[in-house]
């Protein structure tokens, strides 16, 4: 009997461990769709990141697509931040466009066009 109890009590530790992984991946899944749903509210800049989103998710090979991902994370937040600023807000339209335009040439290399 005791034996039997060990197993029962080890078998729903590791169902515990597989529910805690499973629960932490579902919420690190949805930080990481909010970062990436969150709008500017600028349409250039919001189109420039939704394009390099689409292309590092589905062209940039897997090895350095991280590096990709926490650059335009970070452009996204700094951008989301220069939006409530509204002297900021008047040229950001601009600035998208020349981000845009700089980064076009360095993604082509995996197949991306914008």
């Amino acid at each position: 009997m005791r034996q039997a109890t060990s197993k029962a009590v080890a078998g729903s530790s590791a169902n515990r461990r597989q529910v805690l992984s499973l629960a932490a991946g579902i919420a690190l899944l949805a930080g990481a769709t909010t970062a990436h749903a969150q709008s500017t509210g600028i349409a250039a800049c919001d189109d420039f990141l939704t394009k390099y989103d689409a292309c590092v998710v589905s062209k940039v090979p897997e090895a350095q697509r991280a590096m990709y991902k926490t650059q335009i994370d970070q452009t996204r937040k700094a951008w989301v931040d220069m939006a409530k600023n509204p002297s900021a807000k008047a040229t950001m339209e601009a600035t998208c466009k020349q981000t845009l335009d700089a980064t076009k040439a360095s993604l082509t290399a995996y197949g991306c066009s914008f």
